[in-house]
């Protein structure tokens, strides 16, 4: 199973120190920034609704992206769970995040089975699964790598992929990027720090 990129890691790697000395704030996970990080960007995929998602639809929210498949016997339903044990530390202020993901197996990964495994999870989470190409442009643009294992007698095969967690802010700027090893307590962290952030913006325009 992948973890992080080639890409990815030699910018947390070098990029890492200069923005924690820019940003004062201790983050559990890499503070990336949206300088380095593509912002949230995405059109036209269904969700596991079935209804086409956008990324402006999510706009005002902290979004948590993560792409895996539900088949993933180990990485993907440990990211999850650590996901909703966030949420859940979060209390009120999940309202305002927003878990997404992004399957890299379309091909099993039929809406009513997505749909299926993120609410497994937590009743909030958005499951998306488009065309192999709309897959393929999503994962470029954040340097999630994936391949598709032989499949075996039944047909069955593994899908090896990126592990990260790319966290926006409510502008839809990329700011955070972790792994299934940041603990939920992190995760949860971070995020209240951006919703603070948020905010004081917000009340800076006011005065």
């Amino acid at each position: 199973m992948f973890r992080l990129s080639f890409a990815t890691l030699a910018l947390t790697l070098l990029l890492g120190g200069c923005a924690q000395q820019e940003h004062q704030q201790k983050w559990a996970m890499d503070y990336i920034g949206p300088k380095i990080m593509q912002p949230l960007e995405f059109t036209d995929i269904a969700s596991s609704s079935g209804q086409p998602e956008s990324s402006k639809d999510f706009l005002g929210k902290v979004v948590v992206l993560y792409f895996g498949y539900t088949h993933c016997p180990d990485v993907c339903p440990t990211t999850m769970a650590h996901l909703a044990r966030a949420e859940q530390l979060l209390g009120p202020q999940a309202k305002d995040v927003q878990v997404i993901f992004v399957t890299v197996d379309p091909k099993r990964d039929t809406p009513k089975v997505l749909d299926a495994y993120v609410h497994a999870f937590m009743s909030s989470a958005i499951g998306l699964s488009g065309t192999v190409a709309q897959t393929k442009t999503l994962a470029e643009r954040y340097h999630v790598n994936y391949s598709y294992g032989k499949p075996d007698a039944h047909g069955n095969y593994v899908v090896n992929h990126s592990a990260a967690i790319y966290v926006f802010g409510p502008h839809g700027t990329g700011r955070l990027i972790g792994t299934e090893l940041t603990p939920p307590e992190g995760i949860a962290h971070d995020v209240r720090q951006l919703l603070a952030d948020a905010n004081k913006s917000w009340w800076q325009k006011l005065v």
